[in-house]
């Protein structure tokens, strides 16, 4: 037995809300869609359910199949331009992430998702939805705290005016720490 002050111990980090709350989410998600499927499987048959599930899901393949086809074309029309020495800052398939996620919740079985699914196939919403993500993810790397990983995407997207990157290598003129220690050549090779 041991007398005297007890050792702190260290304080476990607060866990966030969306740590908190996702599982209860996902629970709540899944509960009703059951409920859903069983609602309209009631009000007509169990094969209208079926064949809406399997509707989803050939639409979603669709889907994903004709954006990843469009996201190969303009990747390859930016890699085309680059060669060229040509490139200039455009759209580049900005909805085609938002048709994509649009997609796989259109193949998950569930009501609910292909409802969602099927509103993130709504220009006007993808770009609706485009900008309050990018808004929340510049004011999420603006509040990045020193030494996380925000802040360092936020040095990292740091540029001359002209958008060019300065290119460098930092050479130490050190000593080695231990006699007879091994200096080692630079890494960049």
């Amino acid at each position: 037995m041991t007398t005297g002050v007890p050792t702190p111990t260290p304080s476990r980090p607060r866990r966030s809300r969306l740590r908190t709350f996702l599982p209860l989410g996902v629970a709540v998600w899944l509960v009703l869609e059951i409920w859903l499927l069983t609602l309209v499987a009631r009000a007509t048959s169990g094969f209208t359910v079926f064949l809406l599930l399997v509707a989803g899901f050939v639409l979603g393949s669709v889907v994903i199949k004709r954006a990843g086809r469009r996201a190969f074309r303009n990747l390859g029309q930016t890699l085309q331009q680059a060669q060229g020495g040509v490139v200039s800052p455009g759209d580049g398939g900005r909805g085609n992430g938002l048709t994509m996620l649009g997609g796989l919740l259109l193949m998950i079985p569930g009501l609910i998702s292909d409802a969602i699914g099927l509103l993130l196939l709504v220009p006007p919403v993808q770009k609706g939805v485009s900008r309050y993500g990018q808004r929340a993810f510049e004011r999420r790397m603006r509040l990045a705290a020193p030494g996380s990983v925000g802040d360092a995407f936020q040095q990292a997207r740091m540029h001359r005016p002209d958008g060019k990157v300065v290119q460098g290598e930092v050479i130490r003129d050190e000593a080695p720490r231990e006699p007879g220690g091994t200096t080692y050549p630079p890494l960049n090779r």
